[in-house]
């Protein structure tokens, strides 16, 4: 049995506090995309958004009256067994709190700012257009989704099952948002035109494709070959003052056949920003060259003072 000190030990760290904010944060900016262009236009995107307006529409026809963030809220609350049982208890976990929130949220944004009040007189959306409407929840949606999966997390209903898709098919995170998508999407047809429904499907497509984009945005590094003759300098540079680790090679000119040393190494957008700077204030001749990596895996320092702790363990343990 595990004690209550060691189950409330991750709400005394840092970190679970600064992904409780990004996921709330997250929640409620994807409550919004949901609520002011997803509900109005009755654009079933493939989502269990979209897949609980198709249900609301079809139980007020038969004359049962749920109402939409009631569906939500069911729907996510059963998926959430197959997201702790298939995928991680992490992920479920947080999972749990993220889809549960997506309903009373839209409810709280009914309540701030009723989309009612922003749709003009004759129009039946927000934006008058079901494309500009598709492009605003899918460009939204999109960012939000891409935080939580940085995190291990979600928003849940479609991306559980984007995620059993990533994790047992190995398909990109992107790819299984539009796979998971388009199957919801398709039960538009019941309420929805044809006409509808394809733009249910593309812009499905999109959002996959968004993901993946803002995915590979958030998680970008810098990969930063350096050939200089005063590589000590810049190897204790990027490990003393970036706290960055890094790679030395020795290889041969290929013009001048001279015995040179290259320096790799991995670095965040601002990290190859202040290193660039200390090469130009210190008129250190060296050629350089930088990629963009979009996925790194294994052994990452992500957080300064985890890392200088290790660093003093180490230097105490000598």
């Amino acid at each position: 049995m595990l004690s209550a000190q060691k189950i409330l030990a991750p709400l005394k760290t840092k970190k679970f506090w600064s992904e409780f904010a990004l996921m709330t944060i997250a929640m409620f900016i994807s409550a919004a995309a949901v609520y002011y262009f997803l509900v109005p236009s009755k654009l079933i995107v493939g989502s269990i958004s979209g897949l609980s307006i198709v249900l609301s529409e079809v139980f007020q026809k038969a004359g049962i009256n749920i109402g939409l963030s009631s569906i939500v809220f069911i729907i996510n609350a059963i998926l959430l067994i197959l997201a702790y049982i298939l995928i991680d208890k992490e992920f479920g976990i947080k999972t749990v709190y993220t889809a549960l929130v997506l309903g009373p949220m839209i409810k709280l944004w009914e309540i701030i700012l009723p989309n009612s009040r922003l749709i003009e007189p004759g129009a039946t959306s927000i934006m008058q257009d079901p494309w500009f409407d598709l492009l605003c929840f899918v460009l939204i949606l999109s960012a939000a989704q891409a935080i939580l999966f940085r995190i291990n997390a979600s928003t849940g209903g479609l991306d559980i099952l984007a995620k059993i898709f990533n994790k047992y098919c190995k398909f990109d995170i992107g790819t299984s948002v539009t796979i998971a998508g388009a199957l919801i999407c398709c039960t538009a047809f019941a309420i929805n035109p044809f006409r509808l429904v394809i733009i249910g499907l593309i812009g499905t497509w999109i959002n996959g494709t968004c993901v993946d984009y803002f995915t590979a945005t958030i998680n970008r590094r810098k990969r930063v070959c350096i050939i200089s003759d005063e590589h000590e300098r810049l190897r204790k540079f990027i490990i003393e003052t970036l706290c960055r680790g890094c790679s030395v090679y020795p290889l041969k000119g290929g013009y001048s056949m001279d015995d040179k040393i290259e320096i790799q190494a991995l670095l965040t957008k601002h990290e190859f920003a202040d290193f660039m700077k200390y090469v130009s204030d210190n008129n250190i001749k060296a050629f350089i060259t930088a990629g963009n990596v979009s996925e790194v895996y294994g052994l990452w320092r992500g957080d300064k003072k985890e890392y200088d702790k290790q660093n003093e363990n180490r230097k105490a343990n000598l």
